[in-house]
């Protein structure tokens, strides 16, 4: 091959992937020096500013080390469910609902309440890097004040209002972007460093731990506090790598952001050693005045609202999993990329958040009482991971017992440092996040339980295949021209909408279909495992089809597959049956009496299960079910 060659098309998809990851995945922990050394040196007395930049720097270059270059970026990617990360992806490597699929045990809870932590941190990150970048114009216009809030919320409703166009459209958009901001940051602080090259001396971790134990407990839990605000975002790179691939996050990451992020840490305090930074916003006085540094906020605005794409779209696939993997009531799912399965956008998610993130700046007004509220919500994740991480390589990566309690101690011991480190924001502000994952918890926890209890009185006492074909030939029954697909929950026994037609009706059609959609614990199935279809005789059929938790089901195209199967099965023609669950209180389920109201809301609200498979309405008759829990 000549050396002139043009880039492969696989080089070129990579580079595209890389790029769009800069855009997408580090737009949180990329803004970061926005506000990271302010907030350490705020902490810290005026007269130790001075003494104390050297080990703040210190403790944030290899906080990023320990936490996103080797915890993440050499061990949590590796975790990765066929290509698909996040929480769940962990729960189902690691098997943790393993003989309780129907149950909530205490890891499950652990999992679902990581989970939920990430909402909570996706309606935050918004608020705080947007809020901190528009802060800056008080800088050059300080009696701008009064404009902050309003211009913050203008902002995030802009950002909120693009997110229909998928994450390859803002990728696209905000990597080139990012990839210059990354330039800027590295290329400012090199020129500082130069100007005062004494700031490496902060490579070594002695400064750190010297400033460590030179303070008492309380001042040690408000400055790890601030240093955790230097690797906020870190869970996106897992959450994200559907989005993007693992390659193409890790080489971004090292090649990219590392570096930018590490220079301009150090080139921040380096200007500050040299008397002439400020310590009311390191970022922006490493910048010469005027037109420089009227460009540096202007960039600094573009990325901060970049940075809250990041956990928009890891929320985006983690309700997708949660609805899959039935932890949550079925919502509207569009696919933004035909040529990335994982690229998504959820229309009411996408609403919550971004009310959530615009009420969140009305509320708190600064990013520095927002950051008051940040770091509960993002160790807390830290640590679920970690402990779901345990169970992956025990259960699916088969390392012996003593590595894993090494390894997995290591990474718990620093996000427990950090977890504790950041208890005190709770009465300042950390009460949100934690609000906000209980709130999502419920809903989780209350849609798996009540599902199961759905479940067990449906199909509690079932009629089995045998039975079901003698009431198929049964001389008091008609049998009908054309075909009915039943949806059953169930693989075994009949569907009770079925057996509900036949007692109000007295007849079936001549092709009965079973229909059952099933999802494994893969985020995507291959088509050629997709359908299991059988005879059951009588003309009942029974089809079995698999869909990934990344996956949304189709069931007019699965009509197809099932017709070709050898089912006389005119799509045209067919009646598909749901049933429609009317859900009554009062009776014994095993649940709290709240959590029962809050399922039938739920039920109530949840998006049909009609629409959710891709039907003509024209086809579907729903048939009522009371059902007391």
């Amino acid at each position: 091959m000549s050396q002139d060659a043009p880039p492969s098309p696989k080089r070129l998809a990579q580079l595209g992937l890389g790029l769009g990851a800069l855009g997408v995945v580090f737009g949180d922990i990329g803004t970061s020096p926005l506000y990271t050394i302010r907030e350490c040196l705020r902490v810290l007395p005026a007269s130790e500013h001075s003494t104390a930049v050297l080990g703040v720097l210190s403790l944030i270059f290899w906080s990023l080390i320990a936490v996103v270059s080797v915890k993440y970026t050499l061990v949590v990617l590796r975790a990765d469910n066929r290509g698909e990360g996040g929480i769940f992806a962990l729960m189902a490597l690691g098997q943790i609902d393993r003989g309780s699929k129907h149950a909530l045990t205490l890891g499950v809870v652990v999992v679902l309440l990581g989970a939920a932590m990430l909402c909570g941190e996706a309606i935050i990150t918004p608020a705080i890097t947007v809020l901190s970048a528009v802060e800056g114009i008080k800088e050059v216009w300080p009696k701008a004040d009064h404009l902050v809030v309003p211009l913050a919320c203008a902002v995030l409703a802009v950002l909120f209002g693009l997110q229909y166009r998928g994450t390859k459209f803002m990728g696209g958009i905000f990597g080139p972007v990012m990839l210059l901001w990354f330039f800027v940051l590295g290329s400012l602080g090199l020129w500082r460093i130069i100007e005062n090259p004494i700031v490496l001396q902060a490579l070594n971790p002695m400064h750190g731990i010297r400033l460590l134990a030179t303070h008492n407990l309380t001042e040690l839990s408000l400055l790890l506090g601030s240093v955790v605000l230097a690797f906020t975002g870190v869970e996106a790179l897992y959450a994200d790598m559907g989005h993007f691939g693992r390659r193409a996050i890790t080489v971004a990451w090292y090649a990219v952001v590392l570096p930018g992020l590490t220079l301009n840490y150090f080139g921040q305090g380096a200007y500050f050693l040299s008397g002439k930074g400020s310590a009311a916003n390191p970022f922006l006085s490493i910048a010469p005045e005027g037109p420089v540094r009227l460009a540096l906020l202007a960039l600094s605005m573009c990325a901060a609202i970049i940075a809250s794409q990041a956990l928009i779209s890891g929320a985006f696939s983690l309700v997708r999993q949660a609805i899959q993997l039935g932890y949550f009531p079925r919502l509207t799912v569009r696919h933004t990329n035909a040529e990335q399965r994982g690229q998504i956008y959820l229309p009411l998610v996408n609403t919550t958040l971004g009310l959530g993130a615009i009420a969140t700046v009305i509320g708190f007004k600064s990013s520095e009482a927002l950051a008051a509220a940040y770091g509960i919500a993002v160790t807390g994740t830290m640590m679920v991971t970690t402990i779901a991480l345990a169970y992956v390589m025990r259960r699916a990566w088969r390392w012996p017992v003593r590595r894993v309690l090494m390894i997995c101690a290591l990474f718990f011991v620093i996000d427990a440092v950090f977890f504790a480190a950041n208890l005190h924001k709770f009465a300042d502000g950390g009460w949100l996040p934690i609000a906000i994952a209980l709130g999502v918890l419920a809903i989780m926890a209350t849609w798996k339980t009540g599902k199961f209890e759905i479940f067990r009185r449906v199909y509690g006492n079932e009629v089995t295949e045998d039975e079901l074909c003698r009431i198929a030939s049964s001389q008091h029954i008609v049998r009908v021209r054309g075909t009915g697909v039943f949806m059953a929950g169930n693989p075994q026994g009949t569907p009770l909408v079925l057996l509900h037609h036949v007692k109000a009706n007295k007849m079936l059609h001549e092709t009965v279909v079973l229909l059952s959609i099933m999802t494994p614990e893969v985020p995507y199935v291959p088509d050629d495992e997709r359908l299991q279809v059988r005879e059951l005789g009588e003309g009942v059929w029974r089809a079995l089809a698999s869909y990934g938790y990344m996956e949304s089901p189709d069931v007019a195209e699965l009509a197809e597959q099932i017709r070709a199967r050898g089912v006389p099965l005119k799509t045209a023609e067919a009646t598909y049956y749901f049933n429609r669950e009317m859900i009554i209180t009062g009776g014994d389920a095993k649940m709290w009496e709240w959590q029962k109201h809050f399922y039938a809301f739920l039920s109530r609200n949840a998006r049909q299960a009609r629409d959710y498979y891709h039907l003509p309405p024209s086809q579907i008759i729903e048939v009522g079910m009371p059902l007391q829990l």
